[in-house]
């Protein structure tokens, strides 16, 4: 366990890697720094592609008279760019159709319709819908303040209007959503989590078909019943989140369910053949372990740092070990980050199973077992021995991840909505916010301009213009260059920049020369 100087093989591995360490800083700062001197440059103008406006400066008046004189002239313009803000606008698209009728009987006419648009009638542009559909789920604005929005551009719809937009565009677009959660299954790893939402206790308690036994239905129908004699007036609904670790498969769908009971992951995961991970709830491990499942299940080292990091304080001489293995861990992923699987899975091997043994030898020692197993901490360690086969899957494979965080911070973008739409009125808008929340976050995820591909696959879907396989996201994107944040792009690798460098600094400092 200790660094002895006279080990020549530990002492070159050290050497190396502080060597590598030191590369790696190198690298990333003057990365840095020639990004940093381009941003200053290019901040000295505004983009090409803006419209530019010309504004003549006026002479001032007590100059006017010296020019006109022959005492003054204009020798050059010199030009300045000014930022400026004109507000969105509304127009209303006035059809023009032409009336055909026979030559031979003009009394027999034939209509011309015209192109596909959303409500009776066609009252609504694909964009409209798109627009509240981006401001509810993805800038997390309820409606009320949607309608401020609206009014400022001189139409005050009312919410019912919008929520009835919002209802439009799930019923044009769940083909898509449809397709992204049956090409998710086909990934090789799926992470999974839920989180809480409300939904409002439906005025009648339903009924179950009598030729027919839907296990949704019951499932609102015992919490109904448990809530009532409870005298809530709310239920405590879930929504289940899934994304595919597979970028083959980019997409993170979100599922409503009215309770967490393992239904929802058993429906969802049915026939999945692969890896899923996620956190330790016996739900969960009941879906993945389930008698003919051929799932593997996978553990997040992130939960199980966790536990350790939250209680260290109840014995800091017995946590700081395994905190530091863990933290090792972590380093070896972050230099890993941009190898190819095979690589990755060639570092982990060499790397982390030497940690993984250390941790687990220090699991089973008596430092470790003198903890009392009813203590915060010795709960936190007995996670780890509980879990360690489903935590230390992931140095199988170069594509499995070490963590669940990507799920997390799905969920997330749930917990920012809720604190503005609060609840949940009816079973279907759960269903149908779940739908819409998955197509917003798999375009998110490929660092998509909303608006533009919410409007681009409202209209093409209403329309029939395209095939649900053209309007995947990641497919879009490749057709819709100009449509892409590349300030997003660069902003997560800049996030992942920073980790890498923090970790590469961490080694030189511990393996000094």
């Amino acid at each position: 366990m200790l660094e002895f100087k006279d080990d020549e093989e530990l002492q070159a591995n050290l050497e190396a890697a502080r060597k590598e360490a030191e590369a790696e800083i190198e690298r990333i700062t003057y990365t840095r720094k020639k990004q940093r001197k381009a941003k200053q440059l290019a901040a000295e103008s505004f983009p090409a592609d803006l419209p530019r406006e010309e504004v003549e400066v006026a002479i001032p008046e007590p100059y006017q008279s010296r020019v006109q004189s022959g005492e003054l002239f204009v020798k050059r313009y010199e030009f300045t760019e000014t930022l400026k803000t004109i507000p969105a606008k509304l127009v209303v698209l006035r059809y023009k159709k032409p009336v055909l009728a026979y030559s031979q009987s003009p009394e027999r006419e034939l209509n011309v319709e015209e192109e596909g648009n959303l409500g009776e009638q066609g009252r609504y542009h694909p964009s409209v819908g798109a627009q509240v559909v981006h401001g509810k789920f993805a800038l997390h604005l309820p409606l009320y303040r949607q309608q401020d929005m609206f009014a400022s551009l001189g139409w005050v719809p009312s919410r019912s209007s919008l929520d009835y937009l919002t209802d439009l565009v799930n019923d044009t677009t769940q083909g898509l959503t449809t397709l992204m959660r049956e090409r998710l299954l086909a990934a090789h790893c799926i992470g999974m989590d839920d989180t809480h939402t409300t939904l409002l206790m439906p005025k009648e308690l339903p009924q179950q078909a009598d030729n027919a036994f839907d296990l949704k239905l019951q499932r609102l129908i015992d919490k109904m019943r448990q809530a009532k004699k409870d005298k809530k007036e709310s239920l405590d609904a879930k929504l289940w989140g899934y994304s595919s670790f597979d970028e083959r498969f980019p997409y993170d769908i979100f599922d409503f369910r009215v309770s967490r009971h393992r239904d929802g992951p058993a429906e969802f995961l049915l026939n999945y053949v692969g890896h899923v991970i996620g956190d330790c709830y016996s739900g969960n491990q009941s879906v993945v372990l389930a008698p003919g499942s051929k799932m593997i299940r996978m553990a997040c080292w992130s939960h199980a740092r966790r536990h350790v990091y939250t209680h260290q304080h109840d014995d800091p001489s017995v946590s700081v070990l395994p905190l530091a293995l863990m933290n090792g861990l972590y380093d070896i992923e972050r230099r890993g980050v941009n190898l190819i699987a095979q690589s990755r899975g060639e570092l982990r091997a060499k790397e982390s199973e030497g940690l993984l043994d250390r941790l687990q030898s220090f699991l089973a020692g008596p430092v470790a077992g003198s903890v009392l197993p009813g203590s915060k901490l010795g709960g936190a360690l007995q996670y780890l021995r509980n879990h360690w086969q489903a935590l230390t899957e992931y140095v199988k494979d170069g594509d499995l991840p070490i963590d669940n965080n990507q799920v997390e911070r799905l969920m997330n973008r749930v917990a920012v909505g809720r604190k503005n739409w609060l609840f949940v009125g009816s079973v279907r808008a759960g269903e149908r916010n779940a739908n819409l929340m998955t197509l917003v976050a798999s375009a998110q995820r490929q660092n998509l301009d909303l608006s533009a591909h919410l409007e681009s696959v409202t209209t093409h879907m209403l329309r029939g213009t395209a095939k649900p396989e053209e309007l995947l996201p990641e497919v879009w994107k490749q057709h819709h260059p100009e449509s892409v944040r590349a300030y997003r792009e660069q902003e997560r690798r800049d996030k992942a920049d920073s980790a890498t460098l923090q970790a590469a600094r961490r080694r030189v400092a511990s393996n000094p020369t």
